[in-house]
């Protein structure tokens, strides 16, 4: 199935910007960039796609197994959006494991279909989850729980957190999600190479909180030395949801590296 405008959030006029969300349990675009996406719209014609296995996309794709094969196949998703919407060159902005592991494989597939990117959280390059989130104890009380360890300070965000648990525990139940989830973590032999990082010569922005709960700021400095192109910024105050904890702080760096 390939994305549709009822899946595909456009919104702004100006450089073409395409959001892509992270991997949490029962994610989806619309949730994962409310925080900031109308900001974002008043410098960008930002596309925000639900990723393969989430949102809109959970029943669509099948035989993927493994982190690689994910970011690559979400990559491809990307590709296909933009030859769709006839956009020769856009900037990326991604988020975490699946939107930040996607992004820098789609630097890795086609660079010259982009311009420059931001990564957000280490961009899934860390060490996996020594336990898949949430599925192995899918409850209300579960879904809150792994919500709000992506913000710094959970009582500065209590309502949003109660909001979200709501929809996002609708989504994660959704026929399909669990399998899908749980084939995105997979410890698979063979599969695609690793993305070569010091290959990517595309600008990269790597944001990460400082009080990032899920994973630590050593994960983008790896990431960061590594890339040919690229330059940390730490939000102090932050978690892991830095567009949720500091979104005056996140927009700006986002629109002034975008923008150079």
């Amino acid at each position: 199935m390939a994305d549709t405008s009822e899946n595909v959030a456009r919104t702004g006029i100006g450089p073409v910007l395409v959001l892509l969300h992270g991997g949490g349990p029962g994610v989806d675009a619309e949730s994962n960039w409310a925080s900031v996406r109308s900001r974002l719209s008043d410098e960008f014609r930002c596309l925000a796609p639900d990723l393969l296995g989430f949102g809109a996309r959970i029943e669509g794709p099948a035989g993927i197994r493994g982190p690689r094969a994910w970011a690559l196949a979400r990559a491809r998703q990307v590709l296909d959006l933009l030859d769709r919407e006839g956009l020769e060159r856009v900037h990326l902005l991604g988020n975490s494991t699946a939107g930040g592991a996607a992004a820098l494989a789609l630097l890795s597939l086609a660079p010259d279909r982009v311009g420059r990117a931001v990564v957000m959280g280490g961009a899934g390059t860390g060490p996996p989850p020594r336990v898949v989130p949430f599925y192995d104890d899918p409850t209300e009380n579960s879904m809150r729980a792994t919500l709000g360890r992506l913000v710094a300070d959970e009582s500065a965000h209590r309502a949003l957190l109660d909001a979200l648990t709501a929809v996002r525990l609708r989504q994660a139940l959704r026929p399909g999600a669990e399998p899908a989830f749980r084939s995105m973590f997979a410890d698979v032999a063979g599969g695609p190479p690793p993305v070569d990082l010091t290959k990517l010569a595309n600008p990269v922005l790597a944001l990460h909180g400082a009080r990032d709960r899920v994973s630590p700021v050593e994960v983008s400095e790896r990431l960061v030395d590594a890339l040919p192109d690229a330059r940390l910024e730490v939000v102090a105050g932050a978690g892991h949801w830095i567009h949720v904890d500091r979104p005056d702080a996140f927009c700006g760096l986002v629109g002034e590296f975008l923008s150079a």
